[in-house]
């Protein structure tokens, strides 16, 4: 499931993608036991924390 944004919400987009790519995230997906959307949405997460682009989550 997505998560929701801070008002509940998720938001979609159209996103545009060459099949060659679309092929190796479909399968590294399938690897991990998840959805191409979650995947996606893992390695975006992912390069954010990384970079330190998402805001701190107050506890």
């Amino acid at each position: 499931m997505a998560k929701e944004d801070k008002e509940g919400k998720t938001k979609n987009f159209v996103l545009r993608i060459d099949s060659e790519t679309m092929e190796a995230i479909e399968k590294w997906a399938a690897d991990e036991f998840r959805s191409v959307n979650g995947q996606i949405l893992y390695l975006l997460n992912q390069s954010l924390k990384k970079d330190g682009r998402l805001p701190k989550k107050k506890d």
